[in-house]
């Protein structure tokens, strides 16, 4: 496995962040952008001061694979 290289956070600045519609209203979510092929994951609560954890496009399609097939259930 090679190592890759990451985009500065200031890549993220102007980025449009989307969290889902089903946050609770005091923004108990996370956020998601996406930068060239790379994707920002932040916490809403903190918005810019987030630190951003970055992922490939290969890696979100896995969660949200697993999500989809109940694998993280038991964590709520």
């Amino acid at each position: 496995m090679r190592e890759r290289d990451y985009l500065p956070g200031s890549a993220f600045e102007g980025a449009l962040w989307q969290k889902a519609a089903a946050s609770q209203p005091n923004d108990d979510c996370v956020q998601f952008a996406k930068v060239g092929d790379v994707i920002g994951v932040r916490d809403s609560k903190l918005g810019a001061a987030s630190p951003i954890l970055q992922f490939t496009e290969a890696e979100i399609a896995a969660m949200l694979s697993g999500a989809r097939n109940g694998e993280f259930d038991h964590l709520i």
